[in-house]
């Protein structure tokens, strides 16, 4: 890809209204327009940074056995008010009325609407345990969005929801995601801890947030140090297995400032070990029960011939709200230097030339190397302006393929200057890089 030819609108200054790093960068470098206060629309270098995002996501839902379904963004008002939401969910929810003058409203969540899915379609125990989930667009009108996509009012989320014939089964479905997620945030190369959190309007006793840190994260929070320690390797999808990964969490006290209790933070954690930071939610999933099975008829016929509700639980991941957390988690604001992981980079690797106007040998060689690069299934930008190669470099480091090559006087023979963000220089050939790349990408 010719960087001539790409839709990459990059600006030299980060707009003023930006506020916090993510939103810097993504209007800078144009991944994002603003379309609407906290509305947004997605370039596409934004957009292909978002899609590999979810595609990683999918995968590790599809791991645990979750079927994708796709649920509609606007919704009818009956299947709130059945489940007693309607009127309790507040001015966040979109409330809007179609021709017929009927009562609609463009959906936070799915809750109501997978509820009367699961209860259409299902009538015997024998079909359970049911995990499905979607990726969709969600409104939530923030009365103050800000941030960016960070804290916005439309924004891409993938919701989970699992039907279960008791509690016992209903907790190793939510163990299933709890792995799921710590896998999945493992793969964007970010940490993210399971605290213990609210449950808000969603309902029900058990909730973990999964947050990362960061200073500009709005949620307090207050844990162990050590917890950072604790890995899920070796986790297998058994109920003894996923079990103990979560006691082996929730050993350490880590909780979001709404279950924050001083005196039980003292008492279980040692003050050298104690850390109250900021951090960003990435993911957080629900236990809840028959909340809304129960006054939405979403029950199964038992052995024997008795008909019970079914135990319920609901998963989400902000994927649109990732892009902005691993901007936060690694973006170097000091030298405007971003570095993606590999697993979501827009571009895998920058090829940048110095050109010459009477010499065009360099760019020649530049494309020849994104030929050879293709068959490697590599993804390569080329910068075939004319810039001057300082600006070159600025711009790449904006955009963030994680490496580079630099075409120039120090290009001899086989040998091509290649680079990794924030590492030495090395010279070789490009087969070794090839190697590099995609030993990394797997």
């Amino acid at each position: 890809m010719l960087i001539s030819k790409s839709f990459i609108p990059i600006l030299k200054e980060s707009p003023s209204e930006a506020k916090i790093k993510s939103h810097q960068l993504m209007l800078r470098v144009g991944m994002i327009k603003q379309s609407s206060a906290g509305i947004y629309s997605w370039l596409p270098l934004g957009f292909k940074i978002m899609k590999k995002i979810e595609q990683i996501v999918r995968e590790e839902q599809n791991k645990i056995g979750a079927q994708e379904i796709l649920m509609p963004t606007i919704q009818s008002s009956e299947i709130w008010k059945e489940s007693g939401r309607y009127e309790d969910y507040g001015e966040e929810m979109l409330r809007i009325k179609d021709r017929q003058n009927r009562e609609m409203l463009y959906g936070p969540t799915n809750e109501e609407l997978v509820t009367d899915i699961f209860r259409s379609s299902i009538k015997s125990y024998k079909s359970l345990p049911q995990l499905l989930y979607h990726i969709q667009w969600k409104f939530r009108d923030e009365i103050r969005p800000r941030f960016g996509i960070m804290r916005c009012r439309e924004f891409y989320m993938k919701d989970a929801y699992s039907f279960d014939i008791n509690d016992e089964e209903a907790l190793f479905s939510y163990n299933k995601f709890f792995l799921s997620y710590l896998k999945t945030f493992k793969r964007l190369d970010l940490t993210a801890i399971p605290m213990a959190a609210d449950t808000g309007p969603i309902g029900g006793n058990l909730s973990h947030e999964f947050i990362i840190l960061a200073d500009t994260g709005e949620s307090k929070i207050f844990t162990d140090k050590r917890i950072f320690d604790l890995n899920s390797d070796g986790t297998k999808l058994e109920k003894n297995s996923l079990n103990d990964l979560r006691k082996k969490y929730e050993q350490f006290y880590s909780v979001t400032d709404e279950k924050f209790d001083k005196a039980e933070f003292e008492k279980k954690v040692l003050e050298t070990n104690r850390l109250i930071t900021k951090g960003i939610e990435v993911g957080h999933i629900f236990y809840f029960g028959d909340k809304y099975s129960n006054p939405m008829g979403g029950s199964v016929d038992l052995p024997g011939g008795k008909k019970d509700f079914v135990k319920m639980g609901s998963y989400g991941i902000g994927v649109s709200r990732l892009v902005g957390a691993i901007i936060e988690a690694k973006y170097d604001q000091k030298n405007e230097v971003m570095k993606w992981p590999i697993s979501v980079a827009p571009y895998d690797i920058a090829i940048i030339p110095m050109i010459n106007k009477n010499d065009k040998s360099t760019l020649e060689k530049a494309e020849n190397l994104n030929l050879e690069l293709k068959k490697n299934n590599i993804d390569s930008i080329i910068d075939d302006t004319d810039e001057n190669f300082s600006s070159k470099v600025k711009k790449m480091n904006l955009i963030g393929a994680p490496y580079q090559i630099i075409i120039g006087k120090k290009t001899e023979g086989d040998l091509l200057e290649f680079k990794e963000i924030g590492k030495e220089t090395k010279y070789i050939k490009l087969s070794e890089i090839a190697k590099i790349i995609k030993e990394q990408k797997r």
